[in-house]
């Protein structure tokens, strides 16, 4: 009898292993070089500083690696090239969107090569090295450099990116230190600190251009004289006149301005001030001190004035028709709904659409308690039970889950063909348990509903519990929708409103 068992669990295992070998394929077989022919392969170029719209570096990286991809017979389409110029793979908090983009298609599976001029263009942080090794774990993906490749399903190819990328981490650590103390010794001698160039001052910061001094002075001298951010934006606008970037003046640029202490000749380091700079300032020290104060004055008379804070009901519900937006809210002459696109910029059309808040809430919270009313919290569906037939397919296949995991324990499977297999069943079990999800109606809509939901709404509203009366709005509707106004005058048009109702017993 023993022998019998032990029989047919060693059959068991063999219908385990031919099934993983099936579902993996090729996949498990080593590519040869000569089948790469045909294959796609996209190429990662970076370089990390660019002081000018020279590109020569990232566009001789690409050269090469297409050099590579036609020697090895890979196929790069033209959308399969992706660049970071001017960013740091160092730096952990830095955004790149070449790097991301790739990680993307590698994902889907659109990639089967990877095409870089050295490792270290394409990552210097081991987090990088980590996610795509994950990537490569499902898809099969070869890392191909000016002089060498790298299989990252091969254990030993691992290990040698490992110790590059560490390396390469522990220069950019040291770079970083003598970066560091350069700025402690800038600081200390009062030489400005390198970077974006100011307004009013060349790129080192210590040359002032007169045209530009000059709107720098006129900027602190009309504040002075009482006229806003906003109005000096708008005059410098429509003379034509560009900030250090080229970029068209607003009120935030204004604000800069005023904010600065480099056009007072005062060195900062670390958000703090440090003494007088070692260079020529624009505003006497004076003058800059008053504008501080009168911004400090203005900042405080705003928030003595303003009033409390209204809620807005209908937020994160009413729509612009014209561009999509939600529609926030907004105090002002009267509190209304405002498309806010484009607010800040003098350069860019507006989408001044709006409309007063009060009257659209009172509409808006009038049709909730007629459907309210309507409604019958007895007829809403409870999540159901599966059939027999669905729960022994849940237990097939949680079965299943537990002999691949035993399997790739084993190292009868490899991580990519476990994660792969393990991918398809849980897709499977999901779908079945889909069954079982209802909207959380009852919860939501407690003691709101049937003949006495206006008394109940008016509780609410008396209550103040406009947390409440937003969570119920949201559930009722997928959408208040504001079209264009149609016709002038104060009278309120009823007819710009359309309410989008969301499928209650779905």
């Amino acid at each position: 009898m023993a022998e019998e068992d032990a029989n047919q669990q060693t059959d068991a295992q063999l219908r385990r292993a031919l099934r993983a070998r099936q579902a993996a394929g090729a996949q498990r077989a080593k590519r040869h070089r000569s089948n790469w022919t045909g294959e796609s392969a996209a190429i990662y170029c970076r370089i990390s500083h660019v002081n000018d719209d020279d590109q020569t570096g990232v566009e001789r990286q690409e050269r090469i690696c297409r050099d590579v991809a036609e020697r090895l017979g890979l196929v790069v389409a033209e959308d399969q090239v992706f660049v970071d110029n001017n960013r740091s793979a160092w730096q952990r908090k830095r955004k790149r969107p070449g790097w991301d983009a790739l990680l993307a298609e590698a994902g889907q599976g659109r990639i089967r090569h990877v095409l870089t001029y050295h490792p270290d263009r394409l990552m210097r942080q081991p987090r990088d090295l980590e996610e795509l090794l994950q990537i490569a774990d499902d898809h099969d993906i070869t890392l191909h450099g000016q002089a060498n490749r790298r299989d990252l399903a091969d254990p030993d190819d691992r290990f040698f990116l490992r110790i590059e990328v560490a390396h390469a981490c522990r220069s950019s650590d040291d770079t970083s230190r003598r970066l560091i103390d350069s700025m402690i010794d800038r600081a200390q001698e009062g030489r400005p600190h390198t970077g974006r160039r100011r307004y009013g001052y060349d790129k080192t910061g210590t040359v002032i251009i007169p045209e530009e001094a000059a709107i720098v002075r006129e900027i602190f001298t009309r504040y002075l004289d009482g006229v806003s951010p906003v109005q000096l934006a708008k005059d410098l606008f429509e003379r034509g006149e560009k900030t250090a970037e080229g970029r068209n003046w607003g009120a935030p640029r204004v604000r800069d301005v005023l904010d600065s202490r480099h056009v007072a000749g005062i060195r900062i380091f670390r958000g703090e001030e440090i003494g007088d700079g070692e260079w020529p300032a624009i505003i006497d020290r004076g003058m800059w001190q008053e504008v501080r104060e009168r911004r400090a004055y203005r900042a405080a008379k705003l928030a003595a004035g303003k009033q409390p804070s209204r809620f807005y009901l209908l937020r994160g519900v009413v729509t612009c028709t014209g561009c999509g937006r939600i529609m926030g809210g907004s105090g002002g002459s009267g509190a209304k709904y405002v498309c806010n696109r484009h607010t800040h910029r003098l350069d860019a059309q507006r989408c001044n659409r709006v409309i007063s808040a009060p009257i659209l809430e009172d509409f808006v919270s009038e049709a909730a308690v007629n459907l309210l009313e309507r409604l019958d919290l007895t007829e809403v569906p409870t999540p159901s039970q599966l059939s027999e037939e669905d729960q022994a397919a849940i237990e097939a296949d949680r079965r299943e889950l537990d002999e691949l995991k035993d399997m790739w324990e084993s190292q009868e499977l490899r991580t990519r063909e476990y994660r792969e297999m393990r991918k398809t069943v849980e897709a499977r079990i999901a779908e079945v348990e889909r069954k079982m999800i209802v909207r959380p109606a009852a919860e939501v809509l407690d003691g709101l509903v049937g003949p006495h939901a206006r008394r109940s709404w008016e509780a609410l509203k008396k209550a103040e519990d406009y947390q409440r009366m937003n969570a119920v709005i949201r559930f009722l509707f997928a959408a208040v929708k504001i079209k264009e106004a149609t016709r002038k005058g104060r009278q309120f048009d009823y007819g710009r409103i359309d309410i989008e109702q969301n499928p209650i017993w779905i």
